[in-house]
């Protein structure tokens, strides 16, 4: 035999609990009223228990509120993507994964920084040491793999 358990959401939860605080709510006041000989002891009564339900309702749905996480999709991919620099002594070669078409893809070297762009809000900047003379020299892009030669200009 197969068991099948229900699960239940937070939202399902506060909707079965906030009737039920209610129900004891309006009891509390039908007892007090009964008491209504003692004119204002009933009401500053009536007046706690109605305090003390609003702010267990707060409690309660602040208990199940469901926290969305701080960081987006595009942050934990951000995280994870990694590229390869391998330095020689006149060149360096830079090789990463980037999203887009071809049109897409920008790529700048600026004060030793490289600035890539590609579709889908892809951004990165990549600091670089000692490229400070360096240029981009060839550029390559296929099946969504970045390939870049930095190397220093050459004189003509």
């Amino acid at each position: 035999m197969s068991s099948y358990k229900r699960t239940y959401s937070n939202e399902q939860s506060i909707n079965f609990i906030i009737p039920i605080m209610i129900i004891l709510f309006l009891g509390i006041v039908y007892i007090m009223t009964l008491r209504a000989g003692h004119g204002s002891v009933s009401f500053i009564l009536i007046g706690i228990a109605a305090a003390t339900m609003i702010y267990w309702g707060f409690v309660i749905k602040k208990m199940t509120k469901t926290e969305k996480p701080k960081y987006t999709a595009r942050d934990t991919e951000s995280k994870n993507w990694v590229y390869d620099l391998i330095k020689g002594n006149d060149e360096m070669v830079f090789v990463a994964e980037v999203p887009g078409p071809d049109d897409k893809i920008v790529v700048r070297l600026i004060e030793g920084v490289l600035y890539i762009r590609g579709a889908g809000n892809f951004s990165k900047e990549i600091p670089i040491e000692g490229v400070a003379d360096m240029q981009i020299h060839d550029f390559k892009y296929r099946n969504g793999v970045l390939t870049l030669r930095i190397r220093k200009p050459t004189d003509s």
